[in-house]
C-alpha cells in the first residue's frame, strides 16, 4: 500500500525519524504525568470528581488536560495557563510600546517575549492552583480523600507541585517545538483531547447498545458519519484561502546563473479563517461571566440572577449558544484585525517590486487587502460559529452524551484538525526535501534534479 511505503520513506530519513521518536517520547511523559495524583489525595476516592466534571464547561477543561483535571493530577492545570499568558501578552502587544518594540527586534525580541510569557504563566498558576484545590470538595471529592487533611501543608505543597507541573509541561512543549516535530504546545493540547476521545465514544456507544440511549448500532453509525462530515468541514475551514493575484514587474532568479524574470505572477493567500480557534477561546472565557454575575450576593436571590445562572451554565442551551455564536463572530473580526497586518503586507509587496494588478502600491494596496479581509471574514466567522455551536445542535438532534458531543465541533475538533494538518505539513517538508512524495501523495521516490 502507498501509505505503508510512505511511512517507510519517513523512517529512512534519520533526522525526521529521531524527531518523531523524541516527540512521541515526550508526549508519553506528559500522558504519564496526567495519571499521577497529587500527594496527600486518595486516588481511589476520586470517582465523585470525575462525575462532577462531566459535560458542561468543566468537561472542556477535562478534555484540554487529557483527564488530568478530573484525576487531581500533578498536571491538573495542564498547559492552559501558558495559553492564557500567551494570549494576554499578544493582546498587550497592541497597546504597550515596549512589547511592540520587542516584536520588531527579531529573534532576540522573541526570546524576551517568551521570557515575559513564562513569568506571567507562573503568576496565573499561582492564582489558579489554590482555586482548583479549594474547589475539589465542591466538585465531589469527599473530605476523607485528603489523607493529610486540607491544612496549610497540603495547600502549600500542592500549589508548588501544580505550578511545577504546568512549567514542566510548558518545557516539554518547547522541547518538542525545538527538537521534535510540530508545535509542541499545540500537540500537548491535542494529545490531551484525543486521550478522552475513546472513553467518550465507548460510553456513548454502550449507552446506545444497552438501550438506555436508544437507537442501537444504526444510530452509532449515523453519529460516525456526521462526525466525519464535520471533520471534513473543519478541514475546509482551516485550509480555505482567498488567492489575490500579485504581479512582479522584475525579479531576479538564480539557478547556477542570474537572470531577470519579467511579468512573474504569483498569489498572496489570505486565509478564510485567519484567527484560528482564538475567537472561540475568547468567547468561552466571556461566557463564564454571566453565571458568575448571577451568583453574586446582589443578584443570587433575584429572578435575574437565577435566570443568568440557569441559561449560562448550560453550554448546550439555546440562549448560551446564541450569545456564544455572536461573540465568536465579533471576536473573529477583532482578532483578524490585530493579527493580519495589511499595511505591512502592502509595504513588503512594494519593497519587493510586487503589486496587485489595477491597484496602486502602498496605501491603496493596504486598503484593498483590508477590504478583501473584511469580505471573507464574515463567511469565515459564521462558518466558525456554526462549527463551535454544533455540539449543542448534535445533542438536540441525535441526543448524544455530553462528553462525546464535545468532539462534534468547537475548540476540541478545530485544535485536533489544525494541529494534525500543521504536523503533516512539517513531515511533508522533510519528505519533499529528501525527494520523496509527501504524506498526502504516493510514497514513490522522487527523482533528484541533477
Amino acid at each position: 500500500m502507498k501509505i505503508i511505503e510512505t511511512l517507510k520513506n519517513v523512517w529512512k530519513i534519520t533526522e525526521l525519524k529521531d524527531r518523531i521518536i523524541l516527540t512521541l517520547g515526550l508526549l508519553l511523559v506528559y500522558r504519564f504525568g496526567a495519571q499521577v495524583v497529587l500527594p496527600g489525595i486518595d486516588a481511589s476516592k476520586l470517582g465523585g470528581l470525575a462525575e462532577g466534571t462531566e459535560g458542561g464547561i468543566l468537561g472542556l477543561l477535562v478534555a484540554f488536560t487529557g483527564g488530568a483535571f478530573a484525576n487531581a493530577s500533578v498536571f491538573a492545570l495542564g498547559i492552559m495557563p501558558y495559553i492564557s499568558a500567551s494570549i494576554v501578552v499578544q493582546l498587550m502587544g497592541i497597546a504597550i510600546p515596549y512589547l511592540q518594540k520587542l516584536q520588531k527586534e527579531g529573534e532576540s525580541g522573541r526570546r524576551k517575549i517568551n521570557q515575559i510569557t513564562r513569568w506571567l504563566t507562573i503568576a496565573i498558576c499561582l492564582v489558579q492552583a489554590p482555586g482548583y484545590l479549594a474547589s475539589l470538595t465542591t466538585l465531589g471529592v469527599p473530605p476523607d480523600a485528603f489523607l493529610l487533611g486540607q491544612g496549610g501543608v497540603f495547600y502549600f505543597s500542592s500549589v508548588v507541585i501544580l505550578v511545577t507541573g504546568c512549567i514542566f509541561a510548558m518545557w516539554l512543549g518547547e522541547k518538542i517545538t525545538d527538537k521534535g516535530i510540530g508545535n509542541g504546545i499545540s500537540l500537548l493540547i491535542m494529545v490531551g483531547i484525543i486521550a478522552t476521545l475513546p472513553q467518550s465514544f465507548i460510553q456513548n456507544a454502550l449507552s446506545r447498545l444497552s438501550g438506555t440511549g436508544g437507537g442501537g448500532l444504526m444510530m452509532i453509525l449515523i453519529e460516525l458519519v456526521i462526525w466525519f462530515v464535520i471533520i471534513l468541514a473543519s478541514i475546509m475551514l482551516v485550509m480555505a484561502v482567498r488567492k489575490v493575484a500579485v504581479q512582479y514587474a522584475r525579479r531576479t532568479a538564480g539557478g547556477g546563473f542570474e537572470k531577470n524574470v519579467f511579468g512573474s505572477r504569483q498569489f498572496l493567500p489570505l486565509k478564510l479563517n485567519a484567527s484560528g480557534v482564538m475567537p472561540i477561546i475568547f468567547a468561552q472565557a466571556i461566557m463564564f461571566v454571566p453565571s458568575l454575575i448571577g451568583g453574586t450576593d446582589m443578584l443570587k436571590d433575584t429572578g435575574v440572577g437565577a435566570w443568568l445562572q440557569t441559561q449560562f451554565s448550560d453550554m448546550f442551551g439555546l440562549t448560551y449558544n446564541i450569545v456564544f455564536g455572536l461573540l465568536i463572530i465579533v471576536f473573529t473580526y477583532f482578532y483578524t484585525a490585530i493579527t493580519v497586518p495589511t499595511n505591512k503586507m502592502a509595504d513588503d509587496l512594494k519593497r519587493s517590486g510586487g503589486f496587485i494588478p489595477g491597484i496602486r502600491p502602498g496605501t491603496e494596496t493596504a486598503e484593498y487587502l483590508d477590504k478583501i479581509m473584511s469580505q471573507i471574514t464574515l463567511p469565515g466567522s459564521i462558518f466558525l460559529a456554526i462549527i463551535a455551536v454544533f455540539p449543542a445542535i448534535i445533542v438536540k438532534i441525535v441526543d448524544v452524551q455530553a462528553g462525546w458531543a464535545l468532539f462534534f465541533g468547537g475548540t476540541s475538533l478545530l485544535i485536533m484538525v489544525g494541529v494534525a494538518i500543521d504536523t503533516m505539513q512539517q513531515i511533508n517538508a522533510y519528505l519533499l526535501n529528501k525527494h520523496y512524495d509527501g504524506l498526502m501523495k504516493s510514497g514513490k521516490n522522487r527523482k533528484a534534479i541533477a
